[in-house]
């Protein structure tokens, strides 16, 4: 150790990163210690760890979920997130940052494991992100938003996830070899989205369904038919920025699908979500 450890909270955090201290505020940060290590023959190889404390297990996830860009996993603490030059992770209620001045992964992992066996808080990964069905998801995509899920207000806090659809093709099959389709099909999957609104009581969620439905019919467009089985809360239609959309309300939640291309799978994987709530 060559610089720290040093000390911030919620009065001081702007001294240590000014740009992203408001994100880590929304997440319910607490404080955090930082130091730098150095070798001790090589001192041009630096790594820089951070240590957030962010009060709970939930908000942990959520600001590891904002910072981690794709699923390169390094086998540390709840989840975490390894490249040459940096490794994130996040245990119980603490998220962890190591940034390293050269490329050097297994330094990196090897201080990681350091400070995650010095982490005694059990506490297993938010239960929600056992809802979101596995097939087609995309690894490393779910995301907990503290507010503004999907970029609306009403929303407030909660899950989603990205799911890959792979392009149907069967017309162009015909006359085109079949490793060139594939070849096409797997270069070119489509997008769609998953998320989960959490809120405070039923009431609550019934009410943010009817705010959304006057809004998509300001903005966007709703769908004068749902599909069967979907019951009275539910929602379908056309979002600006999302394209098309369908959700239901159940207890506190609301469950919903957007960005979609093909209803019928998107139906499909909206029934798998909501039979996971129990």
């Amino acid at each position: 150790m060559i610089e720290g450890p040093r000390l911030f909270d919620k009065k001081t955090l702007f001294e240590h990163i000014d740009g992203q201290a408001e994100l880590y505020f929304k997440y319910g940060y607490w404080r955090s210690v930082f130091a730098t290590y150095q070798h001790q023959k090589r001192p041009e190889e630096q790594i820089e760890i951070d240590i957030y404390d962010m009060r709970n297990v939930l908000q942990a996830f959520g600001i590891f979920s904002r910072f981690r860009t794709e699923a390169r996993p390094g086998g540390i603490g709840l989840d975490s997130y390894l490249d040459d030059r940096s490794l994130l992770f996040y245990k119980g209620r603490y998220f962890v940052m190591l940034y390293a001045a050269e490329p050097n992964p297994s330094i990196l992992k090897e201080l990681a494991l350091a400070v995650s066996s010095r982490i005694s808080d059990s506490i297993p990964r938010p239960e929600e992100i056992n809802l979101f069905p596995v097939k087609g998801l995309k690894p490393g995509s779910i995301q907990y938003f503290s507010e503004g899920l999907l970029g609306h207000k009403f929303l407030k806090r909660g899950f989603q996830g990205t799911y890959l659809d792979q392009a149907d093709d069967k017309t162009e099959a015909e006359d085109i070899p079949k490793v060139e389709v594939k070849a096409k099909v797997e270069a070119d999957p489509k997008e769609s989205r998953l998320f989960l609104a959490i809120f405070k009581n039923a009431d609550e969620a019934k009410n943010a369904l009817k705010v959304f439905k006057d809004y998509l019919s300001k903005k966007g467009m709703v769908r004068p038919k749902i599909p069967a089985g979907f019951g009275p809360n539910a929602l379908g239609g056309e979002d600006p920025y999302h394209g098309k959309i369908l959700m239901v309300q159940k207890g506190f939640y609301l469950i919903g699908t957007t960005g979609f291309e093909k209803e019928e799978k998107a139906e499909k994987r909206l029934v798998e979500m909501i039979r996971n709530i129990k």
